[in-house]
């Protein structure tokens, strides 16, 4: 059980429900706000999210490209698990994925939303497809680049304007701008495990933007995508009259991990600021309720 727990990858579970937590954060704030709606939304993404943890477990390793990465260990290159294993792990947790995805959508919009279901079907398969498709497969989008964008739509835009919608069944323009910044904070966590990954990426033929962009580029696309995050985020909280304090306090982190990684000069110094953006992301979404709740 120990090594399907480490296969999970815990840390990378409070980075997959902050578009959730953001996106509910501004539904208690319209009051639509419902907890069963919360509570399955929740289970539904960290369905995704192993799932995701898995199948990359699984391709990567059937690949070669874990033999020598830096950083956590993955189980299929490790041996500890077999490609099989993990194979039948992919498949349940595609249909767990999907019956927490349906019986979600069902308590939200009822039997007599038909249409509005039937969008969101397709978005979870979508989101199923794009965990699995990440690493696996000959034409695994992972490998050539695409990456950073799957992610910036999947853990930015459709989990905070689709979790909103979730509960409030209209779309407020606004919820696109929180969006956008955790979505590139997103990006910004991919970036950092591609940087540090990047000889063993390119060896193994995985061209990711990193390998493509080389990584005194990808350096700068840090930089900015770090930059647009935190100045949309604060563009959402003034055209709504919220308060500024979760991302003035979220911009110190920023920064400091803004720093460290100009400053990088070894593939391992990439490691540990993955986790970091990865909690301030799920802080500043925290936090934001928190100041939600404190205004009401």
């Amino acid at each position: 059980m120990k090594h399907w727990i480490q296969a999970a990858r815990l840390r990378t579970l409070p980075l997959s429900v902050s578009g959730i937590f953001m996106g509910s954060a501004y539904a208690y704030y319209q009051n639509t706000f419902n907890g069963t709606v919360f509570g399955l939304a929740i289970l539904t993404t960290l369905l995704f999210q192993i799932l995701s943890n898995y199948a990359n477990d699984y391709g990567d390793g059937v690949k070669g490209t874990d033999a020598n990465r830096i950083g956590e260990k993955r189980l299929v290159a490790a041996g500890v698990i077999s490609a099989q294993q993990m194979k039948k792990a992919v498949i349940l947790f595609s249909i767990l994925s999907l019956l927490s995805a349906l019986i979600l959508i069902y308590v939200a919009f009822g039997k007599e939303n038909f249409l509005v279901s039937s969008v969101f079907i397709l978005l979870g398969i979508g989101a199923i497809g794009a965990a699995i498709k990440y690493t696996v497969g000959s034409n695994a989008y992972g490998y050539n680049g695409m990456g950073d964008l799957f992610v910036f739509v999947f853990f930015g835009l459709v989990s905070v304007v689709g979790s909103n919608f979730l509960y409030s069944h209209f779309i407020d323009w606004k919820i696109f701008l929180p969006a956008i910044s955790i979505g590139l904070l997103s990006v910004a966590v991919l970036n950092l495990n591609n940087m540090r990954d990047i000889e063993n990426d390119k060896a193994a033929g995985k061209k990711t933007l990193v390998v493509k962009l080389g990584l005194k580029k990808a350096k700068r696309y840090h930089e900015i995508i770090l930059a647009i995050s935190s100045v949309v985020f604060m563009l959402f909280c003034i055209l709504k009259d919220f308060s500024l304090i979760p991302i003035l306090i979220i911009n110190i982190s920023i920064f400091m991990n803004w720093n460290k990684v100009n400053k990088a000069t070894k593939y391992e110094d990439f490691d540990p600021e993955l986790k970091k953006v990865a909690l301030s992301t799920f802080a500043l979404s925290i936090l934001f309720w928190l100041t939600l709740i404190f205004i009401s």
